[in-house]
């Protein structure tokens, strides 16, 4: 049996006082995490010990029971009385937060004696211990009672004593079959949240390599791009042949009302002329680039599971992208490339989990050549737009041509073949036939190659072209919203507030 874990986000509602008891719970939590940090710092031995070895360690090192009336580092000097879920789930915080510092840390010194030991000097700067704290409250079972769709019952601090309050909450229900986890309380703003793990029991799928074994099976391979069609999905067999394509798009939409927040941002900045300290500038400006972008990002990964399912397809396949450098240029410009790599990451991110969910598996390849590679033939391509020669490599252009083999064709959707065919390659089949066969194949599926593309966007890795062309047998996306969401894809509530 598998285990899918979703978050379900809720908001709570409550009067003024009790957002204020909210505040002095996160307050408390953060002050008690700081002192276990510091702790974990002065014995580091801890960290060489498992999870619940560290616990038991650090609670002797910090809380006077009957049989340790004594402890080396009392945490009642430093903050009231403690309820021991509320500590316990403060010192897991605090030794995540140190195995995370302390691995950064260990990983610097072999750079710097790698350096060194080659007569260079280290570049980058040692880590940090963090120097504020804004750690969310996690409420451990014994710390929430009387749970249903609408309110929650809490322990908090008030200030001056530990209280239950009940609170209503407003979002989506539980769904059901679901377990629920031990629920976090999140501040956005000036709202405060209530996050909660959802565990699903389901059969879970077969592994990649025993699901290739079978020629029945299909795979969905991806190619995320930064343009127009912000990913290009194809479907194949587990023999290789191309079985249907859809082009998924909102890229330009999305690029420009980057460009334009971030303009307006940059222009901001220099009627200023400073940047007040600690106090993040054009909050509201950088908060929507970054819900249109989120928001994007889950419809694009919704819509590659649907297709998939639709298909029939098990298994998602994607390039393993990564160190991906924005362009030069203008303020708007560097900004508006790395949010673009950072939304192709959560598109990633989403996918992967959504896929889960619905019983898909999902696998990276080699991203290596992948838009100059020959899907038919495996040759080097030439890449152009329309009207130029049928040679060299143009960044970005949105068409391929194969001087071997004489394939042509849209260059996202040869580099999405050619995904596919990476992960059958590495599982030991040949999914290379002819030119010919491959186009008799595609035929008898329903499927043709191409006619024609045309249009100059930006290259994947590097950027790629993205061309808006109608492919047969190919399913084309005309606007940014899915037709028919599928209920059984978990979708996450965003509320917005003008």
């Amino acid at each position: 049996m598998a285990t899918a874990t979703t978050t379900l986000k809720q908001v709570l509602s409550g009067h003024a006082d009790r957002t204020a008891w909210f505040t002095a719970t996160q307050a408390l939590f953060n002050r008690v995490v700081a002192f276990y940090f510091g702790v974990i710092n002065a014995h580091d031995g801890v960290l060489e010990l498992s999870n619940q070895e560290a616990l038991t360690a650090l609670e002797k090192l910090t809380h006077a029971t009957t049989a340790n009336p004594d402890p080396i580092m009392p945490l009642h000097e430093i903050a009231y009385p403690i309820p021991a879920l509320f500590r316990r789930a403060a010192i897991n915080a605090a030794l995540g937060s140190a195995r995370s510092f302390f691995t950064h840390l260990s990983k610097w010194k072999a750079r710097k004696a790698k350096a060194e030991a080659k007569g260079k000097k280290c570049g980058d700067r040692p880590p940090v211990p963090p120097r504020t704290w804004n750690k969310s409250v996690l409420f451990y079972t014994g710390q929430w009672k009387e749970r249903t769709d609408t309110c929650i019952v809490l322990k908090v601090w008030t200030g001056s004593c530990w209280s239950w309050v009940k609170i209503h909450t407003l979002g989506r229900e539980v769904p059901e079959g679901s377990t629920l986890g031990s629920p976090s309380l999140i501040r956005k703003g000036d709202r405060w949240w209530l996050h909660t793990p959802l565990e699903k029991t389901f059969k879970g799928p077969a592994n990649v390599a025993h699901q290739l074994s079978g020629p029945a099976t299909k795979l969905c391979s991806i190619d995320l791009n930064l343009g127009e069609n912000l990913a290009v999905c194809t479907i194949q067999t587990a023999e290789g042949t191309v079985l249907s394509t859809k082009f998924l798009k909102g890229g330009k939409e999305v690029h420009d009302f980057r460009k334009r927040q971030l303009g307006t941002i940059a222009r901001n900045r220099n009627m200023t002329g400073l940047i007040a300290q600690g106090e993040q500038d054009n909050a509201a400006r950088w908060q929507k680039i970054s819900h249109r972008d989120d928001d994007l990002a889950h419809q694009i990964s919704a819509r590659i599971v649907q297709f998939a399912r639709e298909q029939g397809a098990s298994i998602l396949v994607f390039e393993h992208l990564g160190h991906l450098k924005p362009q030069q240029g203008k303020y708007s410009r560097r900004g508006n490339s790395k949010r673009a790599f950072w939304m192709k990451g959560r598109m990633f991110r989403y996918s992967k989990y959504k896929a889960w969910n619905a019983g898909i598996v999902t696998s990276r390849v080699n991203p290596r050549h992948t838009s100059r590679e020959c899907a038919w033939c495996h040759e080097l391509v030439a890449r152009y737009s329309q009207g130029q020669a049928e040679e060299g490599y143009t960044m970005g252009a949105p068409l391929v041509f194969c001087a071997k083999c004489g394939m042509r064709g849209n260059a996202d959707r040869n580099a999405a073949i050619v995904i596919g065919q990476r992960l059958l390659q590495r599982q030991g089949k040949k999914p290379s036939p002819s030119h010919e066969a491959h186009e008799e194949a595609a035929q008898a599926a329903g499927v043709g190659i191409c006619q024609e593309a045309g249009g100059d966007e930006e290259p994947s890795i590097p950027p790629s072209g993205h061309a808006g062309l109608q492919w047969h047998g190919t399913a084309k996306e005309e606007g940014r919203w899915m037709e028919a969401p599928s209920s059984s894809i978990p979708v996450q509530l965003r509320l917005f507030s003008e």
